[in-house]
């Protein structure tokens, strides 16, 4: 039940024509406290809600827990949530022994793609395709929850 990922920005779209999946997501928190997140996610019409703890120094690994639940329970769930909900594409990449979950954010967040990898230990070992870019591991203000609040389009360079 322990997550450990590392994230990147990514500067080409060239892993659209690597996809095995794209899904389509909503999704909104009940909490957005560092110590204790709760996500509730409409994935293509399914229902998933989502703990989460607090992120190790590094950011790399939390706690996660994770069921589906069912759609209309979601949709209920959505309508409590915080303001801000999130809309994005969720591209699915294979590669050697890892999947790339490469998020394209719409609405307040339109302009952000971001490659998250799932790992079984921090200094796991992954390919690095040429349209990874910068890596964001760690900074807060990727997280969704936080794109949440503070949304991409409010940013100042």
């Amino acid at each position: 039940m322990v997550e450990v990922e590392r994230k990147f920005l990514v500067k080409s779209t060239a892993f659209k024509a690597l996809a095995a999946q794209v899904e389509q997501m909503q999704q909104g928190f009940l909490s957005t406290d560092p110590e204790r997140t709760v996500r509730v996610r409409l994935v293509d019409g399914r229902g998933v809600l989502t703990i989460k703890g607090a992120s190790s120094d590094d950011g790399t690994s939390r706690f996660e827990w994770e069921r589906e639940i069912p759609s209309d329970e979601a949709e209920r769930l959505l309508s409590l949530c915080l303001p801000g909900s999130i809309r994005k594409a969720r591209y699915r990449v294979p590669m050697e022994q890892v999947t790339f979950e490469v998020d394209v954010f719409f609405g307040a967040n339109e302009g952000l793609i971001v490659a998250e990898v799932e790992l079984t230990s921090p200094d796991q070992d992954f390919p690095k395709p040429d349209w990874l870019g910068e890596e964001v591991t760690g900074d807060v203000k990727y997280y969704n929850s936080q794109l949440s609040k503070n949304p991409y389009s409010t940013w100042e360079d």
